[in-house]
């Protein structure tokens, strides 16, 4: 009798094994549910330094009359800087470069006969960045004042950027993430189900655009020079897994 109940025993527990290894292996291979979302943040900002650049040349046959005249150039240059309140300090005059200039000849038969000297041109080049960003930018656009003194100085449009960006980026990023939580949470709720633990964490790139000025981003990260006013964008995707 005692054989016959242990019998029984040990085949229930062989079967209530087979059903516990069953479930397991079939858990085993069962996909964990998860669901994924990119959060986006964005925030206009205004730039808080300008660069600008210029140069101005002289010509001249002679080098030495070419360098004082370029140097008289540069004071009257100077001088317009100051009476705009421009400081001195912030300005960087760049070395002078000297480029010999000559032409080339030819005979009545369209022959090349070589080239002739025509003189000596020398420029210096100018770059200002300053926090001042309302005076540098008076500067560039009132820049025919030199040309009126007989300046031969060329002008490149300002650039802007700001000096705070990597605090900027940091505050980015959580609003991005913090999107992205939001969506993660709603639909896991309209799913019937709660968001479990966080399996990935990925930031996308980093834009920086002109503020309403319809620019694609880019591939590597859009960084906008041309506008003062600017607006930053970032993305974040998280993965969670579902309970």
């Amino acid at each position: 009798m005692k054989t016959n109940i242990s019998s029984v025993l040990f085949s229930l527990a062989i079967v209530i094994s087979s059903i516990v290894l069953g479930n397991a292996y079939m858990n085993r291979n069962k996909p964990e549910r998860t669901i994924a979302v990119t959060g986006h943040g964005t925030t206009n900002f205004t730039s808080d330094l300008i660069v600008w650049e210029g140069e101005f040349i002289k010509t001249n046959t002679d080098l030495q009359q070419a360098y004082n005249d370029l140097k008289e150039d540069k004071k009257t240059v100077t001088d317009y800087l100051n009476a705009n309140g421009i400081d001195i300090k912030t300005v960087v005059f760049d070395a002078v470069t000297t480029h010999r200039i000559t032409k080339p000849n030819y005979s009545s038969t369209g022959n090349y006969l070589g080239e002739s000297f025509t003189g000596y041109q020398l420029s210096q080049t100018i770059k200002i960045n300053s926090s001042e960003i309302e005076k540098v930018e008076q500067i560039s656009r009132e820049i025919t004042t030199l040309l009126n003194k007989g300046v031969q100085f060329s002008s490149k449009k300002p650039r802007y950027y700001y000096t705070k960006l990597a605090e900027l980026k940091i505050e980015m990023i959580s609003k991005a993430t913090e999107n992205a939580q939001l969506r993660a949470e709603k639909i896991a709720k309209n799913s019937g189900s709660t968001l479990g633990e966080l399996t990935l964490a990925k930031m996308g790139i980093f834009q920086i655009t002109g503020k309403y000025s319809g620019e694609d981003h880019s591939w590597g990260g859009a960084l906008n020079t041309s506008s003062r006013e600017k607006t930053a964008s970032i993305t974040t995707k998280l993965i969670y897994t579902l309970k």
